[in-house]
C-alpha cells in the first residue's frame, strides 16, 4: 500500500498544516485557450522502494494533466532518467541509494536541467532542506502527504513558484545565521526603501507567520497584510514569502528573532 494516500481521506497520517505553498498562485497550473488540448505535465519518480513509486504513479495516472515519463529506483538511474527523457517535475527521494538524493541535486544542477524537483522526505532534515534549496529544489513534501497535496506541491512549482511548509520555513531561517544581537542596520532599510511597517511584515515572514496571524498581531486585516507583501515583493525584486526570508537574512534587513510586533 502506497504511503501517500487518496484526496479527500485523512488516513495513513494526512497533515495539512506539514506542507504550504508559499507564495503560490491559485488555479490548476498551465492553463490552455478552449479547444486546444490539454499539455500534460511530465512527471518522473525517482525512489528505491517499488511501493511508493507505483503508488504514486498510479495515483498521478488518474489525473487527466499529469504523465509519468519513468522510475528510477537509485540516484544515478534519476539522473540518467532526467537527461533522457527531460521531465518538468522530478519527484527525488531524498535518501535514495547509490548516489544520494543532494549528490542527485548536484549533477542535476551541472547539467543545467530545466527539470523542477520536488524532494520527498520521510521527515525534513534542517540541514537537508537548506542545502536542497541553495541546490534548487523548488518543493518539499513528505511521505505521508496526500495526493492531494502532491498534485497542489506539482502545480505549484509548474508556475515557479515553492512549495515548503511553515515550519520547514522557520528551520530554515535557523540554519542560515546564528542569532544575532542588535537591531536590523538603518541604511539597508533605506536602500531597500522599506517602511517601517513593511519591515515588521518581513520580520514576521521571517519567523515563519501566516497571513492571518502577522494581521492579528499587526491589528491589520488579512487583505492589508496582503497589499504590504505585494509591495515589498515589489521592492525587493521577489516573487514568494521563500525568497522575502532568504534574502531579508542575507541582507540583515530583520532580525530573525522573534519580531517584537
Amino acid at each position: 500500500m502506497s504511503p501517500f494516500s487518496h484526496p479527500g481521506s485523512d488516513s495513513e497520517g494526512n497533515n495539512r498544516g506539514d506542507v504550504q505553498p508559499t507564495g503560490a498562485k491559485s488555479g490548476s497550473g498551465r492553463r490552455r485557450p478552449p479547444g486546444q488540448p490539454p499539455t500534460l505535465i511530465r512527471v518522473a519518480i525517482a525512489d528505491a522502494h517499488p511501493v511508493v513509486r507505483e503508488g504514486l504513479r498510479g495515483l498521478l495516472h488518474a489525473e487527466q494533466e499529469f504523465h509519468v515519463v519513468g522510475q528510477a529506483e537509485d540516484g544515478t538511474q534519476a539522473v540518467k532518467l532526467v537527461k533522457a527523457r527531460r521531465p518538468d517535475v522530478l519527484m527525488l527521494d531524498a535518501g535514495i541509494p547509490g548516489m544520494s538524493g543532494m549528490r542527485v541535486l548536484r549533477e542535476l544542477a551541472k547539467a543545467q536541467t530545466e527539470c523542477r524537483v520536488i524532494l520527498l522526505n520521510a521527515s525534513i532534515d534542517r540541514a537537508q532542506v537548506l542545502e536542497a534549496l541553495r541546490l534548487g529544489v523548488r518543493g518539499l513534501v513528505t511521505k505521508n502527504t496526500t495526493i492531494a497535496l502532491i498534485i497542489k506541491c506539482i502545480r505549484t512549482v509548474m508556475t515557479g513558484e515553492y512549495w515548503v511548509g511553515r515550519e520547514s520555513v522557520s528551520d530554515l531561517i535557523g540554519c542560515l545565521v546564528p542569532r544575532r544581537p542588535g537591531a536590523p542596520g538603518a541604511s539597508i532599510a533605506q536602500q531597500t526603501e522599506l517602511t517601517r511597517r513593511e519591515l515588521q511584515i518581513v520580520a514576521a515572514v521571517v519567523a515563519g507567520y501566516a497571513n492571518k496571524e502577522i494581521a492579528s498581531r499587526l491589528s491589520l486585516s488579512e487583505h492589508t497584510v496582503k497589499h504590504h507583501l505585494s509591495s515589498i515583493f515589489d521592492k525587493l525584486g521577489v516573487t514568494n514569502r521563500l525568497e522575502v526570508a532568504l534574502l531579508a537574512i542575507k541582507q540583515k534587513l530583520v532580525d530573525d528573532r522573534d519580531p517584537e510586533i
